[in-house]
């Protein structure tokens, strides 16, 4: 239509498509990227062409759109400044080290709503009843029909009442008494315990990398809020108790 779109602005397209897909650069991606890059443009001539642009809620849009543009880059730009020193990466990997290596369960459970269900379903386990089999049988959790099995976690990852009951069971033992949570009541199944093992120094690097650039980043935004003048118009600007 006259309207010339250029060869760098396709390839921005494109490639974009392929991170949101996660597709391979293939001729069959490049030739749905054309179709839809084409579907694209003759849309966005109708805009204009029905004086769309004209709306103020489709200028703000583009505004916004070109500030987050942006701010995008610059805030690649500022990452690719950050460098940490190899000292920096090891104090950030002694943090990883002691925030990961933490004790883990592995455990199933039964849950029900009434806590005299979980009374018997404890009483069939003191006469050798199968605890898998009765949790495919009762339990109503999302993880009944898998026999119970929650797999491996950490304390943190769970309710407080059903960590507390979990910890201080010992290895294939389960609760004697039921244990009641918001979701209703719990037969705890301790199955196994382990000390969760952090990655190597090495292939924790690229996460620690950017785990540094995105603090370091976040504190230069405070500089920069700092250092800005702020004038907030009051004609426009409204008090929370106002309507």
């Amino acid at each position: 239509n006259g309207v010339p779109y250029s060869l760098d602005l396709f390839r921005i397209f494109y490639l974009e498509r392929l991170q949101q897909t996660q597709s391979q650069d293939t001729p069959e991606a490049q030739q749905q990227s054309f179709n839809e890059f084409i579907n694209l443009a003759v849309t966005a001539q109708q805009a204009p062409a029905r004086k769309l642009t004209e709306r103020h809620d489709v200028q703000l849009g583009l505004e916004l759109q070109k500030m987050k543009l942006l701010s995008s880059v610059a805030l690649q730009a500022m990452a690719m400044e950050i460098q940490p020193s190899e000292e920096d990466l090891k104090k950030a990997y002694d943090q990883v080290v002691k925030e990961v290596k933490q004790t883990q369960y592995k455990a199933r459970h039964i849950l029900v709503k009434e806590e005299a269900e979980a009374k018997k379903l404890i009483a069939e386990l003191d006469k050798k009843a199968d605890f898998t089999e009765l949790a495919k049988k009762h339990s109503i959790g999302p993880a009944g029909k898998n026999g119970g099995d929650l797999d491996w976690f950490s304390a943190g990852q769970m309710v407080k009442p059903f960590s507390d009951a979990t910890a201080a069971l010992e290895k294939g033992s389960y609760t004697k008494t039921p244990v009641q949570t918001q979701f209703g009541w719990h037969v705890i199944l301790l199955e196994d315990i382990r000390t969760a093992e952090p990655p190597s120094f090495e292939d924790a690097k690229p996460q620690l990398v950017a785990a540094i650039q995105r603090n370091k980043i976040g504190e230069e935004i405070i500089e920069l809020r700092k250092a800005t003048t702020l004038e907030l118009n009051d004609d426009v600007i409204k008090l929370k108790d106002e309507p």
